[in-house]
């Protein structure tokens, strides 16, 4: 049976793109089903889905899986050749764990900087708290590139599940023109190289949906 993959717009949706991205980009086939967010009966259609009220949800079968780090769990140990955690239980420990500091922390950034893939690049003057999000982030990509990245250009060299938490904020540091280290560049470069961003970038600037919380000066 086809996987069925329920999100919110893709111009906005920071947690749809996760499961999303990483699916596509992995090569699990799914038929995906888009409820834009926050428009008359949204939640409602998304409560026939799941409890929670809220996007991406997969539907599996008889199993109904929300919470997109739950979504990417369930999605390793169902395809373990799309190789979402890395092998080595060093590394495969250390996608985990800020994996779950990305679902679980980064709020100042993620309200201050709300995802808008169809926003044209410009700088937003940041908070403190926000600043102190960015300058955590890149400690994270740059320590994980330098101990874990020698197999490509991701986090963990190929991609994972951790690249898949971790693409919204590309997005955010994009859009916002937040400044970061080369290292931390070409790690941005490399996620918006892929062929599945485009994909999805491209499809949600085309959306006519506008969400007046997300376009921020």
């Amino acid at each position: 049976m086809l996987l069925k993959l329920i999100i919110g717009n893709k111009n906005y949706s920071s947690w749809s793109l996760r499961p999303w991205i990483a699916m596509r980009h992995t090569g699990i086939a799914f038929e995906e089903e888009v409820i834009p967010l926050y428009e008359p009966g949204s939640r409602e259609r998304v409560l026939t889905y799941s409890p929670a009220g809220k996007v991406p949800i997969l539907i599996d079968g008889d199993m109904t899986i929300w919470e997109s780090l739950a979504i990417l769990d369930h999605l390793a140990e169902r395809f373990p050749k799309a190789k979402l955690w890395p092998a080595d239980p060093m590394a495969r420990a250390r996608a985990r764990a800020i994996s779950a500091e990305m679902h679980a922390g980064f709020g100042p950034l993620r309200r201050h900087c709300p995802m808008n893939m169809r926003r044209v690049s410009r700088k937003r003057e940041l908070t403190a708290e926000v600043a102190a999000d960015v300058r955590r982030i890149e400690d994270i990509w740059t320590d994980c590139r330098r101990r874990f990245g020698e197999g490509g250009p991701f986090l963990f060299g190929t991609f994972s599940a951790a690249d898949a938490m971790y693409a919204p904020v590309v997005s955010r540091f994009a859009s916002y023109a937040i400044g970061v280290g080369a290292a931390c560049e070409a790690y941005m470069a490399a996620m918006m190289a892929l062929p599945a961003w485009q994909e999805w970038r491209s499809v949600g600037v085309a959306e006519p949906w506008v969400m007046p919380g997300n376009e921020v000066d």
